[in-house]
């Protein structure tokens, strides 16, 4: 039209780095399926008291292994015809608490020695990783039996054993993406400058290396659930009467030929956590692979 004033629009507004892995996140059905599957398992884990519809510790000898669907235990029975409903809700807050603690411990202090290692190099971190290498060299799951027998039995020692495994993962993981983030030329002309190193790494190197660690550690979790099951089920876990998936299935394990499909219910609950975790940390990884 003659005379019309063309008005631009006005520019978008630039969304950050995270709220566009959080919609990359999103639009994964199989990563989002198996949040809400997770989002439920540590729901129930926290509302264990409200949500499990029975002492999770009462006996009923004339319940003992009853089958899945049986009126009052619809779960079934345990082996002192226990709920099992009720213990594989509360059992879900033990086996998380086991799985997630030493994770979360192992990335503070791994990643505060990966940091260092790898920032500052040279003796520093030949002798961080050389001490880390020790540890890694042995399979995790043997480390943490091994570290467990000799702390003994408990859920605390079980904790500890575990802690022990992943902080050498983590450290090597921290320490080569600092090694690579400190040669950027951001970190080069900010040292040159003569930036403090605080401010150097609060400000360009943990920013950088949050990311991949924080996936890493997110993957770690779903081999803690397996690790702390297992020490569960040798008896270096949770002690009985306590309600932990490992253990159940310990205990379990001597029913498999009478109630085959009770005795696998700890088993399918590890398996389901475990996977999700996994399934989880691989959606995050995925949403973060691309910058824009």
């Amino acid at each position: 039209m003659d005379g019309a004033i063309m008005v631009a629009a006005p520019p978008r507004p630039k969304t950050g780095y995270w709220t566009n892995v959080g919609r990359r996140f999103v639009r994964q059905p199989v990563a989002m399926a198996a949040a809400l599957v997770l989002l439920a398992i540590v729901i129930a884990a926290l509302g264990a008291d409200w949500i499990a519809p029975e002492d999770p510790f009462r006996t009923s000898v004339a319940r003992r292994l009853a089958a899945i669907g049986t009126p009052g235990r619809w779960l079934g029975g345990d082996e002192l015809g226990r709920d099992m409903l009720s213990r594989l809700i509360f059992g879900a807050r033990v086996s998380l608490a086991m799985a997630i603690v030493p994770v979360a411990v192992a990335l503070v202090i791994g990643g505060f020695l990966g940091l260092l290692a790898g920032y500052a190099g040279g003796a520093t971190n030949m002798a961080i990783m050389r001490v880390m290498d020790v540890f890694y060299a042995y399979p995790s799951i043997l480390l943490a039996v091994a570290i467990a027998g000799a702390l003994g039995p408990g859920m605390i020692n079980g904790i500890a054993a575990l802690t022990l495994v992943f902080i050498a993962p983590i450290a090597r993981v921290a320490e080569s993406v600092t090694t690579q983030v400190r040669s950027n030329d951001y970190v080069v002309a900010a040292r040159l400058s003569g930036a403090p190193v605080m401010m150097i790494l609060r400000r360009h190197v943990v920013n950088n290396v949050a990311g991949p660690v924080l996936v890493f550690a997110a993957s770690q979790v779903s081999v803690s659930i397996i690790a702390a099951s297992g020490l569960s089920f040798l008896g270096l876990g949770v002690s009985p009467p306590q309600a932990d998936w490992g253990l159940m299935l310990s205990a379990l394990r001597q029913a498999l030929y009478v109630n085959p499909w009770v005795a696998a219910l700890p088993g399918a609950a590890i398996f389901i956590c475990s996977m999700s975790v996994n399934l989880v940390s691989d959606g995050i990884r995925r949403a973060m692979e691309l910058r824009r």
